[in-house]
């Protein structure tokens, strides 16, 4: 049994990092394109499987000058961080709602995460740090005037 459950887990790593190395290797914009290049090279996985492996890595399908694509959160920092923010939010954005010094950010499943990131990358000075789960993100400003300017922030990148 103990070499069983340890081909798996091997197999799962190696598979992981076949689809690592594909999404760095090249632009892949959906899940069906690429699961078609790991069947190539002889990986034949099921698209549930894929969407978990997906969300273990923390990959998400993000906007590129280029079109969408498959990354790492946190992959295409840009100069202009601010703009990362309004590429990222509108297409996970649900709702926000801040109290005091915080602010929770509502996003649809598996969008937290990189959404985080781009806050984080966003250099505010109003924000301290975030913290992304699935599907909400706690973000932290430095005082209740900060997180109102935050807001506001957070608001028109939502729309852009």
């Amino acid at each position: 049994m103990h070499s069983v459950l340890h081909s798996i887990l091997v197999n799962k790593r190696q598979r992981h990092r076949a689809i690592l190395d594909l999404i760095q290797a090249q632009v892949i914009s959906s899940q069906e394109e690429l699961r078609t290049l790991l069947e190539e090279r002889g990986w034949a996985v099921t698209q549930s499987t894929l969407s978990r492996d997906l969300r273990e890595l923390r990959l998400a399908r993000i906007p590129t000058p280029d079109g969408p694509r498959y990354a790492a959160s946190g992959t295409y920092a840009a100069s202009d961080n601010r703009a990362q923010v309004e590429d990222v939010l509108p297409q996970f954005f649900s709702s926000l709602e801040g109290v005091g010094e915080l602010i929770v950010v509502k996003t649809m499943a598996g969008g937290a995460q990189p959404v985080a990131e781009a806050i984080d990358a966003a250099g505010w000075p109003e924000v301290i740090g975030t913290l992304g789960g699935e599907n909400a993100i706690l973000v932290v400003c430095r005082s209740a005037a900060a997180r109102e300017r935050a807001e506001k922030k957070l608001q028109r990148a939502s729309k852009a």
